[in-house]
Parts: structure tokens; sequence; C-alpha cells
């Protein structure tokens, strides 16, 4: 399996759909990532499933 992953998420400020690099080998990990195109702060949390599947949550920086 790949190490460093890419997942296709959706801004929660400017809804555009963006693409961010997830880091596999850490099974669970928090972090906030600026949008590319508004540059707003988006709270990324992110596990892996059963299958080491990385599933991401997203949210606004303060919610």
């Amino acid at each position: 399996m790949n190490q460093i992953e890419t997942r296709n998420i959706h801004c929660p400020y400017c809804g555009e759909a963006i693409d961010i690099f997830i880091d596999c080998s850490i099974a669970q990990q928090s972090y906030i990532e600026d949008c590319q195109v508004c540059c707003r702060p988006i709270e990324l949390d992110v596990t892996a499933d059963h299958d080491g599947e990385p599933l991401v949550v997203v949210r606004h920086e303060n919610e």
C-alpha cells in the first residue's frame, strides 16, 4: 500500500473540490490545511477504516 494517498474533498467554505494528500502511515490525525481556492482554514480529521483506507471528515475551523 502506498503511504501517501490523494483524496478529493470539498471546501466547507467555498464548496470547491480540492485534492489533499494523506499520510496513511498515521492511523489517526487531525490538522488544518488552507483551501487552495479561498485560502480559508479547513479542519481535517483522518482515521483509517478496518481495511486501512483513510476516512476524512472536513469542517470549518471553528465548528
